[in-house]
């Protein structure tokens, strides 16, 4: 009869390897059966197009990465003096945030500032398109008009494919003076930054702090940092994380003034997300994941009042998302989707997301999978949400490739899987994790 020790590390194994070969065959096949799988447009001015990723094989080495990599060597040592287990929590999430901050930034930089301000100041992106609106109330009312490809001076790649909301909070930023292509990237980073510190501090609402701390480095240190840093994503990953967060405080709050209160706050920072990205109408499956773990549905009804303040005040402005859904899917696949062959992308998706998320989560995953419960009901309960989250929105054919992007705002719930590896393992994969962010980074041109 094996060991539970031995039963955890096939699992981890199991994971570990298959999610490898998962990224290996995404990488290989396509290559070897002459696969025009149109992992981005095509450019004549590039060659070496890397899928599943939306980028480029572009290897380089700059001062920029060789700071990386000694910010990570210092990073597990200082995770093997076990410093952290000794840290009062409030210290342990501000060093998350500080220390997270400080990776994504220096992953960015490896590029030097281009690699913080490029993504950004791209005519495909938002900045651009927010420098130039005049009239909100003409923004919203005629936003819908504007996303058909064939429309008259119709929006840009990335501002046709969001709601409204994503426009409009560059359009704040430029509006506040802090619309350039640095600027802008140095604020997007900031928040992004905080997303740890909000996962974190939902596990520890919900009675998950010793989970929550099992998983902190692993969350801090993720590679997804490589996309967060320059993708606006981030800002639609850190806004449902604290709207996750609020609702868990909520949930969990004995006062009716709490309850509403917080629950209001919730609803407002979800349904904000909504009209973020219309993929995170699914973040609505990763809610009812907290409403469970807290073993309360208090907080359900201000939620949805908040959550429907920001529909009606969107509505109110001109612009309903049920009815621009419709026109942005016709959009979706009159462009480059329809040429993406849903049998490559059905399973390579899962191979882009574990390229952000790195091999360490498949071997969490493999271990969440035998054994849920090692990390507690409550967390058990959020990676679930989370994955489920995943499969559906690959089923939902609206997210053919630039998933390592696309679903980010899951990432880091996927991530607190890890808390079900032992401290061996958590250590390794810290160290393995660190390696596979800047190896990524250092080797392809990844768009984002």
């Amino acid at each position: 009869m094996s060991s539970p020790s031995s039963t955890a590390d096939r699992s981890a194994w199991i994971g570990l390897l298959g999610g490898s070969a998962l990224i290996g065959l995404a990488a290989v096949v396509p290559w070897l059966v002459g696969w025009e799988v149109h992992a981005r447009s095509s450019e004549a001015s590039r060659s070496g197009v890397a899928p599943p990723l939306h980028g480029f094989l572009e290897p380089r080495v700059t001062m920029g990465t060789l700071a990386a990599t000694a910010f990570a060597v210092l990073v597990v040592v200082t995770v093997r003096t076990d410093r952290l287990a000794r840290l009062s929590w409030g210290r342990l999430l501000t060093l998350s945030y500080v220390a997270g901050l400080a990776w994504l930034l220096l992953l960015g930089l490896t590029d030097g500032s281009a690699g913080i301000s490029r993504v950004l100041g791209s005519p495909h992106e938002y900045l651009e398109t927010a420098r130039s609106v005049g009239s909100i109330g003409d923004l919203l009312s005629g936003f819908v008009a504007l996303i058909p490809r064939d429309a008259p001076d119709h929006w840009v790649t990335h501002v046709a494919g969001h709601p409204p909301g994503a426009l409009l909070f560059f359009v704040a930023l430029v509006r506040m003076g802090l619309g350039g292509d640095l600027s802008a990237g140095l604020v997007v980073t900031a928040l992004a930054a905080t997303t740890p510190v909000a996962v974190l501090t939902t596990l520890r609402t919900l009675g998950a702090e010793a989970t929550g701390r099992r998983a902190a480095t692993l969350l801090t240190f993720s590679p997804g940092a490589v996309f967060m840093a320059v993708s606006a994503d981030a800002v639609f990953t850190a806004v449902t994380a604290w709207g996750a967060t609020a609702l868990a405080v909520a949930a969990t709050r004995s006062s009716r003034t709490a309850t509403w209160g917080w629950g209001l706050i919730a609803g407002l920072l979800l349904g904000l997300g909504v009209f973020l990205s219309y993929g995170l109408v699914l973040f609505g499956l990763l809610a009812l994941g907290v409403l469970l773990a807290a073993r309360s549905a208090r907080a359900l009804l201000p939620a949805l009042i908040g959550a429907w303040v920001i529909v009606g005040l969107f509505a109110w402005g001109g612009f309903v998302w049920w009815q621009a859904f419709p026109v942005l899917r016709e959009r979706y696949w009159d462009g480059i989707a329809a040429d993406r062959p849903g049998s490559y992308w059905m399973w390579a998706n899962f191979a882009a997301f574990l390229v952000a998320g790195g091999p360490w989560v498949a071997a969490a995953i493999g271990r969440w999978l035998s054994a849920p419960c090692r990390i507690g009901k409550p967390a058990a309960l959020l990676v679930g949400a989370a994955i489920t989250t995943l499969v559906l929105a690959d089923l939902s054919q609206m997210s053919r490739a630039e998933v390592e992007r696309i679903w980010l705002p899951f990432l880091p719930w996927v991530t607190v899987s890890t808390a079900a590896l032992n401290n061996r393992w958590r250590l390794i994969g810290l160290a393995g994790q660190l390696l596979w962010a800047i190896a990524v980074e250092t080797l392809f041109y990844t768009t984002w």
